[in-house]
């Protein structure tokens, strides 16, 4: 899995003239969870991404079999944690956790947080397997399955 960059604006957001030219090549950036996990759930849809980044989509894994079937054929297991796509990189667990974190608005105290926190590779690398068995132990006790690989 690649590794994330801030890239050249350093985390800045762009303004006037450079912004306009910047929207035309936007990038879509796509994060696939799990929606039968509430945890997961409430993590995706409190992010928030910087404009200057690109288009921000969420795609309930649930929902779409044919995507989770597609990570699958790329080595993305979804029960293993969540996938970013950002235009043609793919991340995967921790390095998709790192990814967001580094693309993140600071726009609200949560996506302050998470940058605080998972801008440090190390970090989501200790920290992702934690989250992912508290998301096992969660399906568990709430009678959910694991997202049905296609």
């Amino acid at each position: 899995m690649k590794r994330p960059s801030q890239g050249s604006s350093g985390g800045a957001e762009r303004s006037g003239a450079n912004a306009d030219q910047h929207d035309c090549d936007r990038r879509q950036v796509v994060l696939i969870y799990d929606g039968d996990c509430p945890l997961c759930a409430r993590y995706s849809h409190a992010n928030r991404i910087r404009r200057d980044v690109g288009e921000w989509t969420l795609v309930n894994a649930r929902e779409r079999p044919d995507i989770v079937s597609a990570l699958a054929r790329k080595g993305f297991d979804l029960n293993e944690g969540f996938v970013l796509t950002v235009g043609n990189e793919t991340y995967g667990g921790a390095d998709a956790l790192h990814a967001l974190a580094l693309l993140s608005s600071r726009s609200s105290l949560f996506n302050r947080i998470n940058f605080a926190i998972f801008r440090r590779r190390r970090v989501a690398l200790l920290l992702y397997p934690v989250l992912r068995s508290f998301r096992n132990l969660l399906l568990w006790l709430l009678g959910r399955s694991k997202i049905a690989k296609s």
